[in-house]
């Protein structure tokens, strides 16, 4: 049994219901200091480690978010010896959370990470294997699934029988400044994966292939592409569509972006922040229940920490399945960059050569080689089912 913490009476068992989660949060930058707040606010969470390159810029994060007491290192390995953890918060910055992660699930420490999984689907795949290798959960942060209109809008999905088509517009003109205006594809790498990872979440299959058109209007301040236009095929035949910018002033939509869901038995819209509506084939109204969970980065870690204290491997967002959304990304930018379809599985295939071809760590390269396939353990659904080597 875990050793004493807040919520914890002097011999270990909980003084009130569960015992909150010990944490050791890696990352006290802009995204670490919305972490840490949403961990203050959370009754499963007692953040007893922060962990960032600049020591003085975690003690004050800390200091400023109701943490004083947590212990800081320049390192995760720092720490590890120093305070009792039952779990890691991954928020550094996306390069390097395989090392962090890695170095978590090594120490017997499950890990929620912030999207994106990793840099490369390949890098993706070697943490997946680690996940197998230390039997620790990986669970990434996809925040956006996490909205109680989107629970609404299954509901009325549900309602809705076979889904043929799904459609988001998404219209954003920010002015980050920085690295995202220098990156070759902005909005595909940064943004959109919130958005394909939706398409998942309301389709209910794996994806296919996609064919992408990437471009970058005259009037943009980004330097790679700002705006995208991409088809992506699913298993069931279901397509989803996507019609992105990120410099697209006036009429903007949510951060979400605004959808359309076409099913057998009628039609749903969503606008990304009110409350969703639909039609059956006769025009009539359809309800559904009001969602009710904790929201965005509350939301995933309410359901890391239950599926921590249960033992449950699959929740939303777990490696093996948080693979496939990254896959989505690498896809469309192949096929921008080719101007040709390009299919999931030719994605995984690739990554997952370069995954063994490249890997240093003998124990992990094993559990990679012990695949026989690599879709038979990447995805949620798993109906990927093209084998190496087949025609795409």
């Amino acid at each position: 049994m875990p050793p004493s913490a807040e919520g914890r009476s002097a011999d270990g068992t909980p003084a009130d219901g569960p015992a909150p989660l010990r944490i050791i949060q890696v990352g006290a930058g802009a995204m670490g200091r919305a972490w840490l707040h949403n961990l203050a606010e959370s009754p499963d969470a007692v953040v007893v480690g922060l962990v960032d390159l600049d020591p003085g810029l975690a003690r004050a994060a800390a200091a400023d978010t109701g943490h004083g007491n947590a212990a800081v290192a320049e390192s995760l390995d720092d720490l590890l010896g120093r305070v009792e953890a039952d779990a890691v918060v991954n928020v550094t910055v996306p390069a390097a959370h395989r090392a962090v992660s890695e170095r978590a699930l090594r120490a017997g420490l499950p890990v929620l990470c912030e999207k994106p999984l990793a840099d490369t689907v390949s890098s993706g795949l070697s943490m997946a294997a680690a996940a197998e290798l230390t039997g620790q959960l990986l669970m990434v942060s996809q925040s956006r699934r996490y909205w109680r209109h989107l629970d609404t809008l299954s509901g009325l999905l549900d309602q809705l029988g076979e889904i043929g088509a799904v459609g988001c517009t998404f219209r954003k003109a920010p002015r980050f400044g920085g690295f995202r205006e220098q990156m070759p594809y902005p909005l595909l790498i940064d943004m959109a994966i919130h958005q394909f990872d939706l398409a998942r979440v309301l389709i209910h299959a794996d994806p296919i292939a996609v064919y992408c058109d990437s471009y970058n209007p005259s009037w943009s301040w980004f330097r790679g592409d700002a705006s995208a236009e991409a088809v992506f095929e699913f298993a069931d035949g279901a397509r989803f569509a996507f019609s992105g910018s990120w410099c697209a002033p006036g009429l903007e939509t949510s951060w979400n972006g605004s959808w359309w869901i076409s099913g057998a038995n009628g039609t749903a819209t969503w606008d990304g922040e009110h409350a969703p509506a639909a039609e059956d084939t006769d025009g009539h109204r359809l309800g559904a229940e009001p969602g009710s969970r904790p929201e965005q980065i509350a939301g995933s870690f309410a359901e890391f920490a239950a599926a921590v204290r249960t033992g449950e491997t699959r929740p939303a967002g777990e490696v093996h399945s948080n693979v496939l959304s990254l896959a989505m990304v690498e896809a469309a930018i192949r096929s921008a960059e080719h101007r040709r379809r390009v299919s999931i599985a030719e994605i995984l295939d690739d990554a997952y050569a370069d995954a063994i071809r490249t890997e240093t760590e003998p124990d992990l390269r094993d559990v990679l080689a012990s695949w026989p396939f690599v879709h038979d353990v990447i995805g949620e659904h798993r109906t990927v089912s093209t084998p190496p080597g087949a025609a795409q």
